[in-house]
């Protein structure tokens, strides 16, 4: 069954608090779609990851650049794409979900101080949890470190 997790944004925004979990799955060896809301907000996420940190290299492409089927961590707009076979989703901004039974993992990161955000997660809570998944519910502490709240 799909190991399904929610990431509520409490202390910082999502282009501070992503790359870290996505360097966590490629370390473990895991290939990652990332699914944002719209084709601007994926090409913004494309570029951010290249320059967050200058001590760190996060490979990844976008769904419009040459062999996505390579990309350990590919960015996408839609929901149907999943050329690099990745295990784990990512679903930010928003993000509509494709059907999840062929996850391993899939990660809804939202924003807490935006009210659409927040609204759409808790109608998804509320959606898998009605249709029998586990789910599990992490938010920041004031820190920025991840506590799980259920």
């Amino acid at each position: 069954m799909t190991e399904i997790l929610f990431y509520h944004l409490t202390e910082s925004k999502l282009e501070d608090a992503l790359p870290a979990l996505l360097e966590k799955s490629v370390e473990r060896g895991w290939k990652v779609v990332l699914q944002t809301s719209a084709e601007a907000r994926r090409d913004l996420l494309d570029a951010h990851l290249w320059t967050y940190r200058e001590d760190s290299f996060l490979p990844h492409g976008t769904d419009e650049a040459p062999m996505p089927q390579e990309q350990p961590v590919l960015i996408t707009a839609s929901a149907d794409e999943r050329a690099n076979s990745a295990t784990v989703r990512f679903l930010v901004d928003g993000a509509e979900p494709p059907e999840l039974s062929g996850y391993e993992r899939v990660v809804f990161m939202f924003d807490g101080y935006d009210q659409i955000q927040l609204e759409g997660a808790r109608a998804q809570w509320k959606r898998l949890k009605d249709g029998g998944h586990t789910l599990t519910y992490w938010q920041q502490s004031p820190e920025g470190r991840w506590v799980r709240k259920a």
